[in-house]
């Protein structure tokens, strides 16, 4: 798959590679058919919402491609562009030109914030970071970490793939993330490659 060469996005994927764990994946590419009683990864794969938590969980789609089962089969960024609840973050992406750097990562930590949270930017604001491309990958970099951190590996300061920190206090299913203290709505669902906790304030570095 082919990056593009921007100077950060090609220093950002130089970053990944070298500190991203290759982690083990649950993806199963077998037929919808009833499950075989040797096919414990697609029974899994069936079940790719229940060890998710939060109050914002039941905003997700039931079925299709944006619903707990139908992102489990997708990379991050494409995962996320079939969720209504992250059309923002996924414009914000695509500016960015982040997506392959994404979707090609191995293993990461997605700090996802809804349309809400970007709507408590103002306007202006926004508009002018979305044209900024350095600015706007600068602040989506500082979303994501090395690792698909579970819900008890959460807790504590993370490196981002902007290479700065954030931290995340809490335990159990109650969560925030960052100076902003961000509440986790919606935690540990699974794409392909990496563990999202979908947020309600946008992390500034």
């Amino acid at each position: 798959m082919n990056l593009r060469r921007t100077g950060s996005a090609a220093l950002l994927l130089g970053t990944l590679s070298l500190s991203l764990m290759a982690c083990g994946s649950d993806n199963n590419s077998g037929s919808s058919a009833a499950p075989e009683k040797s096919d414990s990864s697609s029974s899994a794969a069936m079940n790719a919402g229940d060890q998710t938590f939060g109050p914002g969980c039941k905003l997700i789609p039931k079925g299709g491609a944006g619903s707990f089962n139908g992102m489990a089969t997708a990379p991050v960024a494409t995962a996320a562009s079939a969720n209504p609840l992250l059309k923002t973050l996924v414009a914000a992406v695509g500016a960015a030109d982040l997506g392959d750097t994404l979707n090609s990562a191995d293993g990461i930590t997605v700090f996802a914030p809804t349309n809400d949270a970007f709507g408590k930017i103002p306007k202006k604001a926004l508009d002018a970071v979305l044209a900024d491309k350095a600015t706007l990958t600068k602040i989506l970099t500082h979303h994501v970490v090395a690792g698909q951190l579970s819900p008890d590996e959460l807790a504590g300061t993370h490196k981002t793939l902007e290479g700065d920190t954030i931290t995340v206090k809490g335990s159990g299913e109650d969560f925030t993330v960052g100076k902003e203290n961000a509440a986790v709505l919606c935690g540990n669902i699974p794409t392909a490659n990496a563990t999202v906790y979908v947020i309600d304030t946008v992390l500034m570095p």
